[in-house]
């Protein structure tokens, strides 16, 4: 019996997924073209053309400047991810979206797999979700280090965003056909 799943699983698990499309886009544009060394370049090259002069680090400061509303929503969807992620680990106490048990016994090895995986990803983003509000609201003292952790959580998201959407292919095509359909109307795709 394939599993079908809840509104409040599909509005969650959609809710969560545009959130983290979302904060990716925001670490994607900082890392390339909202760079602030590449910003300030493009600020310095136009100030140049006009006879305005500003040293390297007044062009940091304003390239920081003009990124800062979009790392804003970058804080903003961490804010909203703290509270979906929140949200998601209260549901198993009112019966919906239970807890990952990769020890259970009467699971296959795949679905052990699978639960160890959404465990390290619950696990990672929970360490990225507080190292954030320690940036954020913390000790000034403890930001650097915070920081540098903070910074590895594309790494865990990316590769889950893969393994994610890979096994769901592998799922859909192999043993499991309709769980997209499910995951998107809750119903059973209609063959």
């Amino acid at each position: 019996m394939k599993p079908t799943y809840s509104k409040i699983y599909r509005i969650l698990h959609w809710s969560i997924a545009i959130t983290f499309t979302l904060m990716l886009i925001t670490i994607f544009l900082r890392l390339t073209w909202m760079n602030k060394f590449n910003v300030a370049e493009i600020i310095g090259n136009y100030l140049n053309k006009n006879d305005v002069v500003l040293s390297q680090d007044q062009l940091i400061v304003l390239a920081k400047q003009i990124r800062q509303p979009m790392w804003d929503w970058h804080i903003y969807l961490g804010y909203v991810l703290s509270g979906l992620f929140l949200i998601r680990f209260t549901l198993p106490f009112f019966g919906e979206m239970k807890f990952q048990n990769p020890l259970d016994k009467k699971a296959t090895t795949k679905e052990k797999f699978q639960k160890w995986i959404y465990i390290i990803f619950y696990v990672c983003v929970i360490i990225s979700l507080i190292t954030g509000l320690i940036i954020k609201f913390g000790p000034k003292e403890f930001k650097k280090s915070m920081e540098s952790i903070h910074e590895l959580s594309i790494y865990y998201l990316v590769a889950f965003i893969v393994l994610h959407l890979v096994g769901v292919l592998i799922s859909e095509f192999i043993d499991d056909k309709g769980i997209i359909s499910r995951i998107v109307s809750g119903e059973k795709k209609k063959v």
